[in-house]
């Protein structure tokens, strides 16, 4: 099939289980909850709206191109960096320090991945933003708690801004037969990640007896997490027609980032739990903030930008 066939069938599929996630959480509405508020099915209503209106942005920024994407995972990761920033232990004096990531350090990032300078977007921020913002807070003159405040910058910048860039990075690689289509690997990644968090919790609910993690995410079950890891790791498979992998290479890798994505979630929820929130923010009706949502791709992006470029380039 033509790119173009693949975007259609892809774009029907996505489409079709999304009126279908509408059309059984508006049933379960009206015949469980008789039209009354009821948590569960109110909160996967709100998720599945909140679908919809992600799967329309994403999906218009692809049209775009390139260019539409840098610019969207761009807003993603200033949003996400200010989500991290509000909650998370700042002084005055780190105020310089901040103004730097927001404005040069995370834009400059992108525009390395829109010039496609793998050789610098991959040790910008690790290397040369690490050593600054430390240099940066120590010249304000306030050393209280100072290690803690830059270890907490330079991680924030790190999981925002560093590793979110490995999606629109995906688009620069080079891959023998699969010109053109560089945009379905991010569908990929998202779809395979997202969905296993829905899956996660559509488990856990249904068949969720012991927690994986009860201090740091209560609603987190083993049978959720082996439920929905394994059903996200078959629509992987399912979905190989759309990469440069087979059947099984899909399957693996989408295991892979399945994993890496529960981590995400784990480790940002420990310290959502250290900041005594529930969530990011409110953004996102049913999902939170921003942060909330792209946690799990924070962590599983850069995994899988790295499995495709070493195995799957020149």
């Amino acid at each position: 099939m033509t790119p173009s066939e693949h975007a259609f069938y892809l774009a029907a599929a996505i489409l079709g289980i999304l009126a279908l996630a509408s059309f059984v959480g508006a049933f379960l509405k009206i015949k469980v909850a008789r039209g009354v508020p009821h948590t569960v099915i109110d909160n996967l209503n709100a998720r599945v709206n909140a679908w919809w209106v992600m799967a329309i942005v994403i999906g218009l920024a692809l049209l775009a191109g390139r260019t539409g994407v840098i610019v969207l995972f761009t807003l993603i990761s200033f949003v996400a960096f200010r989500e991290y920033a509000t909650l998370t232990p700042t002084r005055r004096g780190d105020h310089w320090a901040l103004i730097v990531c927001f404005f040069i350090v995370l834009p400059f990032q992108y525009f390395l991945v829109w010039i496609e300078w793998y050789g610098v977007y991959t040790i910008f921020i690790p290397v040369y933003a690490f050593l600054m913002l430390p240099l940066m807070c120590a010249l304000s003159g306030d050393t209280r708690d100072f290690m803690q405040r830059t270890a907490t910058l330079q991680w924030g910048l790190m999981v925002t801004a560093f590793c979110l860039s490995h999606v629109p990075a995906l688009l620069t690689l080079d891959i023998p037969g699969y010109e053109g289509r560089n945009a379905f690997l991010i569908v990929f990644l998202v779809l395979v990640v997202q969905s296993s968090d829905v899956l996660q919790y559509v488990w856990g609910k249904l068949l969720g007896r012991h927690k994986i993690a009860p201090l740091l995410s209560p609603s987190k079950t083993v049978e959720g997490f082996a439920g929905g890891v394994a059903s996200a790791t078959a629509l992987g498979a399912a979905l190989w027609w759309i990469t440069p992998f087979n059947p099984w290479q899909a399957a693996l890798i989408a295991l892979a980032v399945n994993l890496m994505g529960f981590i995400g979630g784990l480790v940002m929820s420990a310290i959502k739990r250290d900041r005594g929130v529930k969530d990011w923010g409110t953004m996102i009706e049913g999902h939170g903030g921003m942060l909330d949502r792209v946690d799990s791709v924070c962590f599983s992006a850069p995994v899988f930008f790295h499995v495709v470029r070493y195995w799957f380039t020149p």
